[in-house]
Order: C-alpha cells, then structure tokens, then sequence
C-alpha cells in the first residue's frame, strides 16, 4: 500500500499523522544496520554488544581521547583557579582567618559533589548514543515518549540503526500522562530551549571573564585601563579566527592545557607546603558550618563567588559526543580535579599568611620566576577556555536549527572528521559584539562574576531537571530513586542560585536577559513553523487530486527531473496545486522531498532517503522523506542530487523486486518495467534537475489574538533577515523555481 493511496483510503489522521506501512513495504528496504554507539544506560537495559563509544574501545583509544578530551572540555573549569577567591571576598579584606578555611571546604565539596559526582558518574550515562547537551536529552525523551509538538512520527523511523535499544521501554502510566498532557510537552520543549539559550549565554561572558582574569596579571603594573583594552584586543582576534575552525582542535590544545594543570597544581603544591598545610583540614565540612555561623547573611552572598570554582563542568555533558563517557571520567578523575584541588589549596594557604593579596590571588602566589610563563599560559589558556565554549554555543544553535527551534542561519562545517565542529558567522559576529560590550561595561573580573556565575547554575538546573525526566521515562526508575538524585542536587543547586539572586542588579540579570531574548526567539520560530506546518497537514492535496491534475490535457509533462521540497512528510503539499493553477506544466519525473529532523545524533547515509510511490506509478513521482539527525551535515545540491538519484533508482529496483517475490522466476514484462523505469530517470536526468520551493507567506488568522499578530509578524521579520531555504540548501540559481502562496495560521 503506498502512502498516498493510504491517504485516499480514508486513512488521513491531521491530528495524529503517521505513514502506514505494510509487511511487503517493510522487506522492500530493510535498514541497513552500523554499529551502535553508547546509549542511555546500556548497563542498566543488559546491553552488551555495543561498539564505538562504549567500553569496548580499546585502553589505548581510550587514553587517547581523555588526553584530547582536556583541550576541549576542561578549559573553563581549569582556569577558574585564576578569579574564585577574588570573586568570593569582593571587597577585597577577609575579616576572619578561618573564613579561608570556610570558603576552601565549600570549594572542596562543590567541586567534588557536582563534576564528579553529579556529571561524572550520573549525568554522563544520560546520553543520546553518546552525545550530551540538553537538545541530545530531549531527542533522548522523544523517542521514547509522543512528547514532540509536531506530528511527523513515522513508524519506519523506528528501524533506523541507533534509534533505540528494544530493551528500553518506558514507564507506561508516567508516559500516557506526559503524551496526554499538552502543557508537560511544551514544558519538555521550553525548558529544553532555556537550558541551550544558557550555553549560548555561556558564550558571551566566557570569553570576558576567562581573558579578562588572566590579563589582570599586569594591572598593578599597567593599571586597569590596559587590562580592558587588552583583553578586547584578544576578544576581537579570538573571533576572526573562529572563522578557521578548530579542526584537531584536541590534540593542538590538550599540550597547552596539560601544561597550565601542572602549573597550577604544581604551584598549590609548593604554596601548601610553604606556608600552611594546615588548610588541609577544611575537607571538615564542621569549617562550612562555622563559617555560615560566622558570617550569616555575608557568607551566603559569598556562596556566587565560591560557585565559579565548577563553572565550565556543563561542558562534561555537552562536549561528550566527541570523546566517551569513560574518557571524560579519566581526564577529571586523574588530571583535572587533582590540579583545580592543588591550586584551590594553594591559594588558601598563601591567603592565610597574606589575606590582604585575595583580590589578585592567583598572580600574587606564583613564585618570582614562575611568574611570566605562568602569565603568558594563563593568557592562552583562557583564550582556549574561550575558543571551547564558543564552538559549543555553535553547536548548540545547529543543533537547535537541525530541530527547527531557531531562524536560518548559515552554518560552516569547519571539520570532515569532527561532526560538530561548526562556524556560524551570524552568531560569531553577535558573539564579538556582545563580549567586547561586557568587558567594556564591567571592567574587572569581580563584577563580571555578578552574571556569570547565574548562566552557569540556571543552566545546571535545567540539566538535573532533564535528567530526572529521562531516569523516569527511559531508565523506569522508581519516583524515590529519581528524588534521591534531583531533590539533593536540586535543593543545593537552588541554595547557589538564591544567593545569585542578590547581585541580580549588579549585572546578573544580564544573562536572564539574554536567556529570555534566544528563548523568545526560538520559541516564536518553532510556534510559527508548527502552526505552518499544521496548514499545509490540514490543506495537503489527495491522491485523486494529484492524478487529474497530471492527466489534465492542459498540463504538460517535460523532460527533467522536477524536486518540489515540502514540510509535509505525507501526502502532497498544497504549494503543488497552487503550482499547476499558475504554470501548467511539470517534469516527467517529480519528486516531493521533505526534509525531516530525527530525534537522533546521527542517520547513516544508507537509511537517510525513504522513497514511495505516488500513484499510479505510470505518473513517475514519487515522495521522498530524506530523514537527518541533529549533527549530520546536509550536503550542498550537487551532492544532494547525486545521492537523491543514487538510492531512487535503488528504491525502484527493490519495489520490483518485492513484486516478483510471489513469482518463481522475474516476468519479462517485469525486468522490462524495470529497464524502462531506469531509462526514463536517466533521460530525466540528463535535462537536469529543476529545484521547486513555495514562497509562502505567513499571515495571521484575520480573528487572531493581538499576541498572535505579533508573534506571526515577528516571525516573518526574522524569516526575512535570516538565511533564505535555497541559500541553506545551497540550490543553484538558475535552477530555482519560486511560486508563491499565502498561509493563513
């Protein structure tokens, strides 16, 4: 049964659509199945047999990624040695010694309770076929629950190799009330869109923040002014040169980064010993009780300061599907968390002998020859910190244009062996603007912690609330073991954010700001997309329609190849109507493409095109989901073209054949259909291959809400000064055909 006949059948859901598929189409393509990569919690589902990112890499791939894994991944959090202590006593005096101790015992049990603990050995096996990020856990949760807003669930998308593991079923009650429930899903999708509007705020006041901290080694010899010219000098290089990429961009930084941790530590080290080894004993929580007792309200404020001591661990999660789950558990375990612990440490017992150095710390421990190459590493080491979570925010906003949440943009892929490797020119350029800005405006790094301490645990947050929903619906664990999980963590991450909360005027407002611009961005763009999307489900165009309107004496079919692409992942699209009313003529083969988003990493080419008839088949046109995940790269037209044709013919071979199998032997009048099918798709496709794309505006419901209104105007402000879909496609001009059409939504 082909799909459009379904449609003609009665078989038309628009509240619910679906692509029934039957036994005999199910044989025609099986999938063609790759190795897997780590799932969430193969462990806990009694899955063995998985490759790539899973246990089974060797101990030597696996050392090597945890070493690559340092020059990406830990570059926030192993520069935050450089401002922590000044971010925490910001007026610059410690009013009691054993206050250090205090405030080095929070850094302690921070630092062990959130990356170690709370990332290492929990948040990390929450990943999507090893990736991580807030978009991988909700893809993660719609797969395994009807929890997407838009109605383009498809049962052959099931069979794709790395969808999901068959042990993993869901709790069943939990899910019917999360898929019944219209107001959890939007709160999944909004709460997924906050947690990467976070990262992407990460990127604006990363890079101020790291290089600022570092530059400030030379303001008490040159003054404050230098400092900030300095650092937006670097700032503006840092982002010309994104445009390069950051291809072997593991091993180029891992050296530097190595370099920095045995400095860092290897100077805790010596301050330790020199001058109070004491401080040791702060690994007594008593220390954080009588500190609080001590200073009451103070030293709660000072908790936004201690926080930054793990800021950059979100990275652990989002910068996952480039290493493994034991990789990243290697590098922090051995390396990472030993050097930031050192240094912490360090700095403790030198503040102990001389508290009135704590506003520049880090620069007035190192010891006099140590000094300049410290300065010189700490300077690149901050810049490679910066470097790290700009690329992240990158793909972060690919990621969400993959998943239809944010505006066209033009997306650079910097890197054929890296996947994620992205540069968004749009983006950078906003990046350059808002982070000279920020460094301008606050000057010194103790009122830049005011806003960046706030992204940070709003966006952790959001991680433990993702991964609490994915422990219920995914792992099936019991509400009392999920509380045992969120409500610790959760309760300790709203402690750090209330007292965030009082330097909201200070500066932390800026990143709420920010978060609620992207968020509205994204929000509007994937209203007005659904809403679209819904117009042409409810006005497509039936198979009896298709038929008159090819077999019409008026309409002309020419020799060609015409690619109509479409929203719609069953029936025709309204646009085609609209097309023949206005220009009566066709190609002799068409093909209706949509491009469909897979709550998936990744789709491998040989699965990535699915074909079906529009019939009769004597029409030669066909329809085409050509099925991607939130990684993969769509290929520029010429390769589309070669590919589209390439599994087309394939899909034609394999339907013939699926006829012939109640046959003993294949028909002449069979193998003949088969050669004449193949002859015409190759003299279709020596005219070329004519590209068709409705230009279709979007007006709001004469009887819409003013809200409405807006929302629908702001969305084609944003559609209009955005990348344009032949320039995201790459679709050659000359082969370009427009038709024009009104939506109303």
């Amino acid at each position: 049964m082909s799909t459009d006949k379904a449609n003609s059948t009665g078989m038309e859901d628009k509240s619910n659509e679906t692509i029934e598929t039957s036994d005999k189409e199910s044989n025609t393509s099986p999938p063609k199945l790759r190795h897997r990569r780590l799932n969430s919690f193969d462990v806990e589902a009694g899955v063995s047999n998985i490759t790539g990112h899973s246990s089974k890499l060797s101990w030597a791939a696996t050392f090597s990624l945890a070493f690559q894994s340092l020059g990406v991944v830990y570059g926030d959090i192993g520069t935050s040695p450089l401002y922590v202590f000044a971010s925490t006593f910001t007026n610059g005096t410690i009013d009691h010694s054993d206050d250090i101790l205090g405030v080095l015992s929070i850094i302690y049990y921070t630092i062990l309770v959130f990356p170690l603990l709370k990332y290492c050995f929990i948040v990390l096996l929450a990943n999507d076929n090893g990736n991580g990020g807030a978009f991988a856990l909700y893809s993660l949760l719609c797969r395994h629950a009807k929890v997407s807003l838009i109605p383009n669930q498809q049962p052959e998308d099931m069979q794709l190799s790395n969808y999901k593991l068959e042990t993993l079923s869901s709790n069943q009650k939990l899910k019917q009330k999360i898929e019944t429930n219209y107001f959890t899903r939007v709160l999944f999708l909004f709460m997924t869109i906050l947690g990467a509007t976070m990262v992407i705020g990460d990127g604006i006041f990363t890079p101020p923040m790291s290089v600022i901290s570092a530059v400030s080694g030379i303001s008490s010899k040159l003054g404050q002014d230098y400092v900030v010219g300095i650092t937006v000098v670097i700032l503006v290089a840092l982002f010309m040169a994104q445009r390069f990429g950051t291809n072997k961009v593991g091993f180029s930084f891992a050296p530097i980064i190595t370099i920095w941790f045995i400095l860092i530590g290897g100077i805790g080290i010596y301050d330790l010993f020199k001058y109070d080894v004491g401080v040791l004993r702060a690994i007594n929580p008593k220390y954080i009780v009588d500190y609080f007792q001590r200073d009451g309200k103070k030293a709660w404020m000072s908790l936004g300061g201690v926080f930054l001591c793990i800021s950059g661990c979100e990275a652990m999660f989002a910068d996952l599907g480039h290493f493994s789950v034991r990789a990243i558990q290697i590098s922090f375990s051995f390396i990472t968390l030993p050097a930031i612990l050192a240094a912490y440490s360090g700095q403790a017992a030198y503040l102990r002998k001389f508290p009135h150095t704590v506003s520049n710390i880090f620069y007035e421990c190192i010891p006099g020859p140590l000094y300049w190459p410290t300065f010189v590493i700490a300077v690149i080491a901050s810049i490679i910190a910066s470097q790290a979570i700009v690329s992240g925010a990158f793909s972060i906003v690919s990621q969400a244009l993959s998943m239809g949440c944010f505006p066209r943009v033009k997306v650079v892929h910097t890197s054929a062996s890296h996947e994620g490797q992205v540069y968004i020119p749009a983006v950078n350029y906003m990046f350059l603007f808002a982070c000279v800005a920020v460094t301008i405006i606050f000057r010194t790094a103790e009122k830049l912690s005011n806003a960046y301490g706030f992204a940070i645990i709003c966006d952790m947050t959001i991680t433990t609330f993702l991964v609490s929903i994915v422990m219920l619906i995914v792992w099936k664990k019991s509400i009392w073991q999920v509380a045992l999980f969120s409500i610790p963590f959760g309760c300790i991450e709203l402690i750090y954010l209330s007292s965030q909360m009082v330097k909201f005027k200070e500066g932390g407002f800026l990143p709420l700001v920010s978060a609620i611009i992207f968020t509205m961005i994204m929000g509007i763009w994937f209203y007005a997309q659904k809403e679209r999307y819904m117009f042409e489900l409810n006005n497509k165009v039936s198979s009896e329609s298709v038929i008159k309107l090819v077999n019409d004496l008026n309409t002309n079919r020419i020799q060609g190849i015409g690619v109509l692409y479409s929203e719609l992942v069953q029936g025709i699209p309204p646009i085609f109507a609209h097309f023949i009313a206005n220009i009566p003529t066709i190609h002799s083969v068409v093909v209706f493409v949509s491009l469909k988003g897979i709550p998936i990493s990744n789709v491998a080419l040989e699965e990535r095109f699915l074909f079906r008839y529009v019939e009769p088949r004597e029409c030669k046109m066909f329809r085409c989901i050509v099925r991607h995940g939130y990684n993969d790269v769509i290929g520029d037209s010429m390769e589309f073209e070669s590919q589209l044709v390439q599994y087309l013919k394939e899909f034609i071979i394999q339907e013939s054949n699926s006829i012939s199998q109640h046959e003993t032997t294949m028909s002449s009048g069979v193998v003949e259909g088969i050669e004449n099918e193949m002859k015409s798709i190759g003299k279709a496709l020596e005219k070329g291959v004519v590209y068709m794309l409705g230009e279709t505006e979007i007006v709001a419901y004469p009887k819409s809400s003013i809200l409405h209104k807006i929302i629908v105007d702001t969305y084609n402000f944003l559609r209009r000064n955005f990348q344009q879909k032949d320039e995201l496609l790459a679709i050659p001009r000359k082969r370009l055909l427009k038709v024009g059409m009104t939506y109303e939504i």
